[in-house]
């Protein structure tokens, strides 16, 4: 497979965005860290960055010219956002059918990590999405002014999940502590799979779901009958099919709890209410009423925060740490 890989911005005056970290350097160490990986698989790819530009157009127009003129099959476009502060997660953007298959399964790995899904947008008004013939997606990792996100952002962890969802593997270049051992090693999609079941653990301990015997889960990478029976025990709590395995839908769920967006009111529905009637004890019908209002006070009375009904900071601290 031939890939066009863009290491967004980083060519005055086309330069990046500035937050907690800056942009065109998160983009250059997150890009040279996935084309070495793909490399590493046996890939071929082309750097799709100019070295030089009088313009933004100019430094697009190369990007979608090498793109184009190397005939890649598939290009990928890296990139982080920043908005207000406030916003967070991971979005990627596409045009083509083939495209968002693409983008959907880079989001689906990125996800992995923690980071809020915004999901798979319609990149109609990206230039180097119009201009490149073949597949292409413009992935924004994450929010460089988003103290959450940066909390959660790694480099390698980033770059291994891009890799991941464009090839189903990863090429882990780092420093390998085993003497005489190679360095670059393939690590195949059921070793991703199974870190995927410790964040699983982690991420329901965090959230105070136990298992059928009301235990909480050891995080040992296993998926066995307790963490299969605890998986089933949040599907049920937040509305979702209760298979017992983790799935992209399940995964939403955690995640839009785990960003603890600030609930007031009838503004939020849906999985984040659920989870907030199973932990104060209201009924679990998804809906801010006068009854979760109340049992939601109570629970901040109990642990000595003000009981005005809304789910802030605070609360949310006493609920997931």
């Amino acid at each position: 497979m031939k890939f066009g890989i863009d290491i967004g911005h980083n060519c005055p005056p086309d330069s990046g965005a500035e937050g907690i970290k800056s942009e065109n350097k998160l983009t250059m160490e997150v890009g040279n860290k996935v084309i070495a990986k793909l490399e590493n698989l046996g890939h071929t790819v082309i750097a799709c960055k100019p070295n030089s530009a009088r313009t933004v157009n100019q430094s697009l127009g190369s990007r979608c010219e090498k793109a184009n003129s190397n005939r890649v099959d598939i290009f990928v476009s890296i990139h982080f956002n920043a908005f207000n502060g406030q916003a967070n997660g991971t979005e990627v953007f596409a045009i083509s059918d083939a495209g968002k298959k693409i983008a959907q399964k880079v989001l689906d790995e990125i996800v992995k990590l923690g980071f809020f899904n915004r999901g798979v947008k319609s990149g109609s008004h990206l230039y180097v999405l119009r201009r490149t013939n073949m597949p292409g997606i413009l992935i924004e990792c994450c929010f460089i002014d988003s103290a959450k996100d940066i909390q959660l952002y790694d480099g390698e962890t980033m770059a291994n999940a891009i890799v991941a969802g464009l090839t189903g593997k990863v090429a882990n270049t780092s420093v390998n502590p085993v003497p005489n051992a190679p360095v670059n090693t393939v690590i195949d999609e059921e070793q991703n799979k199974d870190k995927s079941i410790f964040r699983l653990q982690k991420a329901l301990n965090r959230l105070k779901i136990t298992d059928k015997n009301n235990r909480t889960l050891v995080e040992d990478n296993s998926m066995g009958q307790a963490t299969s029976s605890a998986t089933e025990k949040f599907q049920r709590i937040v509305g979702v099919l209760p298979t017992g395995i983790a799935g992209n839908t399940t995964w939403d769920a955690i995640n839009q709890i785990l960003a603890k967006r600030v609930v007031q009111g009838t503004h939020t529905s849906g999985v984040i209410i659920r989870y907030l009637q199973y932990r104060v004890g209201a009924d679990p019908d998804g809906i801010y009423g006068p009854q979760t209002q109340a049992a939601i006070k109570k629970f901040q009375q109990q642990n000595g925060l003000t009981a005005d009904g809304i789910i802030g900071a605070i609360t949310w601290q006493k609920l997931v740490g």
